[in-house]
């Protein structure tokens, strides 16, 4: 079976970790967004307070397997 990928980009954030970030974009586009495959950190980004990381940004790109309707159309 062969499959046909929309990949999107996405930037989560939290001032927990990187992975939380990373979590927090998925879920997000878990909420409308059907058959998610895959993701790949792009970029990773903090921000500083006083020389401690406060908060993380995370840019992913996220494959996601389209509909077969939408293909055969």
């Amino acid at each position: 079976m062969s499959h046909v990928y929309k990949i999107i980009e996405l930037t989560g954030s939290s001032p927990i970790s990187s992975d939380d970030a990373i979590h927090n974009a998925i879920a997000a586009a878990s909420q409308s967004l059907h058959r998610l495959r895959w993701f790949e950190v792009v970029e990773t980004r903090g921000q500083l307070e006083a020389g401690v990381i406060a908060h993380w940004q995370v840019t992913i790109k996220v494959g996601f397997t389209l509909d077969q309707d939408i293909r055969d159309s």
